[in-house]
């Protein structure tokens, strides 16, 4: 993997960091690694890559930069653990679709798990759109990879369903792609959203009943 500055992210500065790196890693060394990677997410999804700042990320983690380096050698590599934490979180719903369950039921769950998702976790949303929107250049192999063959794996599920009848006939791919942009939109327009809303009561339960009544509607078999 490659830096913004055209770096290999992947290279070991040193061997001591390389011994260091192979030990098992400690309760404690466990929970300031997370410390460090939840601050970070906070950063780079309020600045972007180019606008955080190693001592950026330590302040908001609350320790000091030489104790930040500790943990992680560069700003390239807290930015690529902190995305590949975010990818699995964000992917794992899908992930969990079902051949076996039912086709509304199954995504009817997938929907609900990712209007959830944008709710609670909006900076991981919007740390992976920026990097999309700035080319994917820390993360494109996984998107042409693994991503690819996660989204072939779970359209193939739904294309099954199609092919039984259990489905109206769409296609499996642009719905996924449909209920990523639908979702993840209440994330990444957070603001534009609570403008436009005000004070409207309930947005909550509101969006997730008109997001499942169009999606689900639609996917219903025509009888």
């Amino acid at each position: 993997m490659t830096s913004r500055n055209g770096r290999d992210m992947t290279t070991v500065a040193d061997s001591r960091s390389t011994r260091r790196d192979r030990r098992p890693r400690t309760r404690i060394q466990t929970a300031n690694r997370q410390i460090i990677l939840d601050a970070a997410l906070q950063v780079f999804a309020a600045s972007g890559f180019r606008g955080a700042t190693v001592d950026r990320i330590a302040a908001q983690a609350g320790m000091s930069k030489p104790n930040l380096l500790y943990y992680f050698r560069s700003k390239d590599e807290i930015y690529r653990q902190v995305l590949e934490s975010t990818l699995a979180t964000w992917l794992a719903p899908l992930e969990r679709l079902d051949p076996a369950g039912d086709p509304i039921a199954e995504i009817a769950g997938y929907i609900r798990h990712k209007l959830e998702m944008s709710r609670q976790m909006p900076e991981a949303s919007r740390l992976f759109a920026n990097e999309v929107l700035h080319g994917a250049p820390a993360i494109g192999e996984f998107l042409r990879g693994p991503l690819r063959d996660l989204v072939a794996r779970k359209a193939a599920v739904i294309r099954g369903w199609i092919d039984e009848g259990r489905l109206a006939p769409v296609d499996p791919v642009h719905l996924i792609f449909m209920i990523w942009a639908t979702t993840q939109h209440y994330a990444d327009f957070d603001v534009q959203v609570r403008a436009v809303l005000g004070e409207q009561g309930d947005t909550v339960a509101a969006a997730e009943e008109t997001v499942l009544a169009v999606f689900l509607n639609g996917l219903r078999p025509r009888r």
